[in-house]
């Protein structure tokens, strides 16, 4: 190239390269001393204004523009270093970008002004081959498999006792394999050894493809080499567990249900292992002997023939049995269960999920159980009023707005136990009209008897919950050792706030200790705030950490600048940071922390294996008329809500 053209070139090549300089330094230079205004980090307006002057001076084809860039991205990785160590990400986010841009300029030192062209050319080029090389290991590094980091100095895991057992061991006839909600099985075929070689056996599509808030989220159970299932819509298949081909298919025809759609499990019942007597065997064996038991997502109770699909027409009116009982007319398709059924000796327990904050009043929390044969209700435990032991009187419905139980129960037989865990009462974000039954019950474990329904004890993790951290897993029963070298009965608890509790289960004393801690206070009118929360201080808790500016992240130092401005503009205390009127963070969010997926417990090993999100929310009060003149779209989980019936609508 002509010597006159290669010159035009690099000054275009260096117009532009300064052009992303300034643009990039005035951006940190403006947004950084608004995050200084903030009480945030200084870095990013001296970065800024150092860089600023870097890229007019770039520009201008002066080597100090080159020089003092340099020193910029120099001083970053001090900076960098001192504020987050050696944590590979979050020092990817505070110099990958700047070590780009670096790159560039340093291969286009020999063309700048001032200064010897061999000192330049050298320290250029051979600067470049050093940034090159550290931008290939560090992206290299970026999409490599990390190693499991273990505990240093753990002690050795000491196995406790499995509660109760499952004929065959191959079989999963629970939503958590057993009643205990262990997960755990005893299978030998799949080994550390083999498993990097499974390939996909078969593939059953249902026909169904989720849309809008519908989820496809169903465990299957396996019984006899069959697995049973649900989509989102409430249809029922059967599979063989072999091939995938469809056994059987059952449509329940039901009305549709936009709200949230899903289906999370099935329950199954062998009317031949609960028998009272042989007659009863005996008489059942026609037909529905053994039966898939479901809710859909219209609240109705349905029950299959486990073996050919078809309606159990002894099971309620022709194998249905209506959900919306006693719950009252208005508002009524706010309520429905997504949680598989649970099937305890001759009993089907259903709670059900009330839909997150539209209103006050909506339907019950009740917990009902059905005769898994007749579909009869056995009792009913209505927390509100624990009077009413099965259907409301005449006139009368169970307690409007109660907190429910929309995930999964576990229970102890030998105990005679079955344990709740509730979510809120409705909505979630204002208490100020909450009774005391209702702030008695939120977010707790409740044990009721089996056989009555009556309460037997509870425990509370959080006090006034205006959070939305219903408990939202299914307990976990497991006997765990104890220093004399025996068991305790626990129940393991995981919360949405990343604490897990261990209980006896025999009477909600904590094993693991728990203590009560301040938390901060504030929050809107009209609304109470509880000074202490319960820490399960005695286990570990997971995903819960405070927020700081410095853990706020971005791909490029712009998004993290936005990200740390973000932060310091809203609200946040730390964990139970109330709701208010100004933008406020949520972490851990009601997302989680550990959701309803649960745990796992390898009972053979005395380990537990969680898995959590950690994902903050932001939201903002919003008063009553300043909500209802916005109208704003959105509900439930998703986005804005109107929590009508309180002086307040919540914006997120």
């Amino acid at each position: 190239m002509p010597k006159s053209n290669a010159t035009k070139a690099a000054t275009v090549l260096l117009i532009a390269l300064g052009s992303v300089v300034l643009l990039t330094g005035l951006f940190m230079l403006v947004g950084g001393s608004y995050l200084v205004t903030l009480g945030g980090s200084w870095y990013f307006a001296l970065a800024g204004a150092g860089l600023t002057i870097a890229s007019v001076l770039l520009i201008r084809r002066s080597l100090f523009g080159a020089i003092l860039y340099l020193g910029v991205f120099l001083l970053s990785i001090v900076w960098a270093l001192w504020e987050v160590g050696l944590s590979f990400w979050p020092l990817f986010s505070r110099l990958i970008a700047l070590a780009v841009i670096a790159l560039f300029v340093l291969l286009l030192m020999p063309r700048l002004r001032r200064g010897g062209r061999s000192v330049s050319t050298a320290l250029g080029y051979g600067g470049a081959v050093v940034v090159a090389v550290g931008l290939v290991a560090t992206f290299y590094a970026a999409l490599q498999p990390q190693p499991i980091q273990t505990a240093d100095g753990a002690p050795a895991p000491v196995p406790g006792k499995a509660v109760g057992t499952v004929e065959p061991a191959t079989d999963w006839r629970y939503f958590g394999h057993t009643p205990s909600g262990t997960r755990h099985a005893l299978l030998d075929k799949i080994t550390p050894q083999n498993v990097s070689g499974l390939k996909v056996a078969w593939t059953y599509r249902t026909g169904e493809i989720p849309e809008g808030r519908q989820g496809h989220v169903v465990t299957p159970l396996h019984v006899n080499g069959v697995l049973y299932g649900c989509t989102q819509s409430s249809q029922l298949f059967a599979l063989d567990a072999d091939t995938g081909k469809p056994i059987w298919h059952h449509d329940p025809q039901t009305q549709a249900n936009n709200i949230y759609p899903r289906c999370r499990g099935v329950g199954y019942y062998d009317s031949t292992l609960n028998a009272t007597s042989p007659a009863v065997a005996s008489a059942t064996a026609a037909a529905c002997t053994r039966r898939i038991i479901a809710t859909t997502v219209d609240a109705r109770l349905i029950a299959v023939d486990a073996q050919t699909g078809q309606a159990c027409t002894d099971f309620g009116e022709g194998g249905s049995v209506s959900l919306r009982i006693g719950m009252g007319s208005a508002d009524k398709e706010l309520y429905f269960p997504t949680a598989a059924p649970t099937v305890v000796r001759n009993l089907v327990v259903v709670g059900g999920l009330g839909w997150d904050n539209q209103k006050t009043g909506e339907p019950s929390g009740v917990v009902r159980a059905f005769d898994a044969r007749t579909g009869a209700l056995i009792w009913a435990w209505d927390l509100g009023n624990p009077a009413i032991t099965g259907e409301p009187p005449e006139g009368q419905t169970y307690t409007a707005g109660t907190p429910n139980v929309w995930s999964t129960p576990a229970f102890d037989d030998a105990l005679g136990l079955i344990y709740l865990p509730t979510g809120n009462a409705t909505p979630d974000f204002w208490g100020g009209h909450r009774t005391e039954a209702d702030d008695r019950y939120s977010s707790s474990i409740v044990a009721l008897d089996i056989a009555t329904g009556r309460e037997r004890w509870r425990f509370q993790t959080v006090h006034h919950d205006i959070w939305d951290y219903d408990v939202p897993s299914q307990p976990a029963l497991y006997d765990v050792p104890d220093a004399k070298g025996g068991t305790l009965p626990a129940l393991i608890q995981t919360t949405k706030r990343g604490q897990i509790f261990m209980l006896d289960r025999r009477t909600g004393t904590p094993i693991a200790q728990v203590r009560e801690q301040p938390v901060p206070q504030g929050g809107v009118a009209d609304d109470r705030i509880s000074p202490t929360q319960p820490y399960s201080v005695g286990m570990p808790s997971i995903g819960n950490e405070p927020l700081s500016e410095k853990r706020m992240w971005g791909l490029t130092p712009l998004d993290q600048l936005f990200c740390r401005i973000e932060f310091r503009r809203s609200r946040y205390e730390g964990e139970f940071t109330p709701p208010s009127e100004r933008l406020t963070i949520q972490y851990p969010s009601w997302l989680g922390g550990m959701n309803w997926g649960s745990v796992s417990i390898a009972e053979n090993l005395g380990y537990m294996i969680v898995n959590d999100t950690r994902v903050a929310t932001r939201s903002r009060m919003i008063p009553r008329a300043a909500y209802d003149e916005k109208v704003l779209a959105g509900g439930g989980h998703e986005g804005n809500a109107p929590q009508a019936g309180t002086p307040w609508g919540i914006e997120q």
